[in-house]
């Protein structure tokens, strides 16, 4: 049976409405053209039949073959140049903009539209074409039609595609399409394939020269209007815009990650779909963009986020939500897909929607006090409400306990995160009162943070082993306890938190610079790993926090990709991928390396 391709090996592509991943062998194996969170069409990704888009040398990986990639510069455009014994050729992968998307228009209409582009460099090189669509993670094997231009539709269900490449004239056939022709130095030949929806407008018609150049300065244009003047500037400007591609621009809501259930362990079932927006990463989320000068981003995901929560009452806020603001995120397993390296099960859905997080006010109210200049002086109705709402619910129901950050599946507890980020809700709700209006109490919010301060540092305490820990209550330690300086909810030089830190490194890490969330985790989580970096710069370990900095992100793939976190044995990266919390945390850390007082 084929073995999937390790997942460092995906380059990413994204028309910021949905995303594709691309290997190195040449093979598209993930797209959900109608959006992030939608059905995919090539699901090879989580099972070998689940149908794929491969294009490259014949014999690719075969004695003699050599890869290289690199994005074409401040874009998410992917060029992949085969070495062969018999020459070298580029392939360029990208997933077209409308015509004339310029700026932040990239993204709004995207046309669905997926091209790739065969130049030849040097000798004469034999290519194959091996186009195999399964619509609905590959329970439909579509009908293969001839088309009078040499294209090909495939249609099933309420998908449409057609693929056409230029000066080929190509076969269907019975479940697939294959094609070998030769490409000699200076030859190009373009291709396209195209969505559409069954009994919707049909599949656009793009020329794929021009729609790569038109995509490639769409990309360059929208950094154009993003500066950042840190340290580390290509890492943070590589990661802004990998952010971008994750980030829905009909919306502004941004997902968590391109894919669903690819495993933090390799046979294990913590298989999750990420292809969501979280709450609970909105501040950070909110802090990267600001950090990367992406002012107008963090205003649309603002409003995106006010929308999508609505009017609420006593129940709890949810932590995710659809791209379009859906609630409702039930889950459900494909038993037909043996999943990434057999890792079952393959979860379509995330049922974490229905859990109690207490943290998710926290992140919210959060992002609006670190924007509170630029929204003005007098809140929007709809702000004021959401500000208000989420205010007196952790105020009423702070004392409970939830899931905590990691999201676990069985008994709730006191999770130390969970009180922290309630302290930080009326901290900056009290911040914030006099621009909420005759409704606003800011002094019994004072008295409610202060009675969390109280109880987190009474009850969170563990003399005994000298640290905060994950739980009230509980010796066991856990990373999340990093976000106490980060949040300013205790200095990092303060004795506890000092020795806290200390703890958590010596337990918690390794010698090559991960972190793991827990003792028993399995993988360093990149996002700690981040963390701790700011936890030593805020500590004056400047020197430390740079050398962990520099090591942590030499575990991002040739393209300067992460995924959500490193096989502590093999350095394989594990999880969905790209992870958009990987990303901003490495700007977060690099900001604060930057601006060690920055808030």
């Amino acid at each position: 049976m084929e073995q999937q391709p390790a997942i460092s090996d995906y380059g990413f592509l994204s028309d910021s409405r949905s995303g594709a991943l691309v290997g190195k062998d040449g093979s598209i194996d993930w797209w959900c053209p109608h959006r992030f969170d939608g059905s995919a069409v090539f699901a090879r990704l989580l099972d070998p039949g689940a149908g794929h888009f491969r294009l490259a040398p014949v014999g690719v990986g075969g004695p003699g073959h050599r890869v290289e990639r690199a994005y074409l510069p401040d874009s998410l455009v992917l060029r992949t140049v085969h070495h062969t014994p018999h020459g070298s050729v580029a392939v360029v992968d990208a997933l077209a903009a409308e015509v004339g998307a310029r700026a932040h228009e990239l993204g709004k209409n995207s046309p669905a539209v997926l091209i790739r582009v065969v130049k030849g460099l040097s000798g004469r090189v034999r290519m194959g074409l091996d186009f195999a669509p399964r619509p609905e993670y590959g329970l439909l094997t579509p009908y293969l039609h001839d088309q009078p231009d040499g294209g090909v539709l495939a249609g099933a269900g309420p998908v449409v595609l057609v693929l056409r490449a230029g000066g080929l004239h190509l076969r269907a056939g019975t479940d697939r399409v294959t094609h070998e022709f030769e490409v000699s130095a200076g030859q190009v030949i373009g291709m396209d394939l195209a969505f559409g929806e069954a009994y919707g407008d049909p599949p656009a018609r793009l020329d794929p020269l021009a729609a790569l150049a038109e995509t490639t300065q769409a990309w360059q244009a929208f950094r154009e209007t993003h500066g950042y003047s840190g340290r580390y500037p290509e890492l943070v400007k590589h990661s802004a815009t990998v952010l971008t591609g994750l980030t829905y621009a009909r919306s502004g809501a941004v997902a968590a990650a391109l894919t669903s259930s690819l495993p933090e362990q390799i046979g294990g079932d913590r298989n999750y779909d990420y292809r969501y927006s979280w709450l609970r990463d909105f501040s950070l989320t909110m802090r990267a963009l600001w950090v990367a000068a992406c002012p107008e981003e963090t205003s649309r995901l603002f409003a995106w986020a006010t929308r999508s929560i609505g009017r609420f009452g006593d129940e709890p806020v949810p932590v995710l939500f659809g791209l379009e603001g859906e609630r409702d995120l039930s889950e459900h397993h494909c038993d037909h897909l043996r999943g990434y390296r057999d890792s079952r099960p393959v979860r379509i859905g995330n049922d974490a929607w229905r859990q109690r997080q207490l943290d998710v006010p926290g992140e919210v109210i959060s992002a609006v006090w670190r924007l509170r200049d630029y929204l003005g002086a007098n809140f929007e109705v709809e702000l004021r409400e959401m500000v208000l709402g989420l205010t007196e619910q952790v105020a009423a129901t702070w004392h409970l306990p939830d899931r905590g950050i990691w999201e676990t599946r069985d008994d709730e507890r006191h999770y130390l995160s969970s009180k922290v980020s309630c302290w930080l809700t009326m901290d900056r709700a009290v911040g914030l009162a006099d621009r909420l209006g005759d409704q606003a109490d800011p002094r019994r919010w004072a008295n409610v943070r202060d009675e969390i301060r109280e109880t987190v540092l009474r009850e969170g305490w563990n003399e005994r082993i000298g640290a905060f820990t994950g739980a009230f209550g509980s010796a066991e330690l856990d990373a999340s306890v990093l976000a106490l300086p980060v949040t300013h909810f205790l200095p990092a030089t303060d004795p506890r938190m000092r020795s806290t830190i200390a703890m958590v490194e010596r337990e918690l890490g390794t010698e090559a610079g991960l972190l793991r969330r827990w003792t028993a985790d399995p993988a360093g989580f990149l996002l700690c790993s981040f963390w701790l970096v700011e936890c030593l710069v805020m500590t004056g370990e400047q020197q430390r926090a740079e050398a962990l900095f520099e090591r942590v992100v030499g575990y991002a793939n040739d393209v300067g990709l992460f995924s959500e976190q490193i096989d502590l044995a093999t350095g394989m990266q594990l999880g969905n991928m790209p992870q958009a919390l990987s990303h901003i945390g490495l700007i977060n850390a690099a900001w604060r390396i930057t601006e060690p007082e920055s808030y």
